[in-house]
């Protein structure tokens, strides 16, 4: 799985939420990589009210202010998703 997080420099909600990002990755199986939308004008205009955005395989998880139980219930479910109808 590979969870994506959309920042900007100087956003205190994105370290935030990198922070949760660290402390989930301690319970669940991803890999993660952070994308300064600061660095192009189309993530800019896509993301650029919403930031921090999480998305696991390019499914919108959470954004703005993330919270640990929210995120890690989301993630949870898009395991679930992945996995039927059989194990995973």
């Amino acid at each position: 799985m590979n969870l994506a997080i959309y920042t900007r420099q100087g956003c205190h909600l994105c370290e935030d939420a990198l922070l949760i990002v660290e402390e989930l990755k301690k319970e669940w199986d991803f890999t993660y990589f952070v994308l300064d939308i600061g660095q192009s004008d189309t993530l800019t205009e896509e993301y650029g009210l919403k930031i921090p955005v999480i998305e696991l395989d390019g499914k919108e998880l959470a954004f703005g202010l993330v919270k640990k139980d929210f995120l890690s219930k989301r993630i949870q479910e898009r395991i679930r998703i992945e996995c039927e109808p059989g194990p995973c």
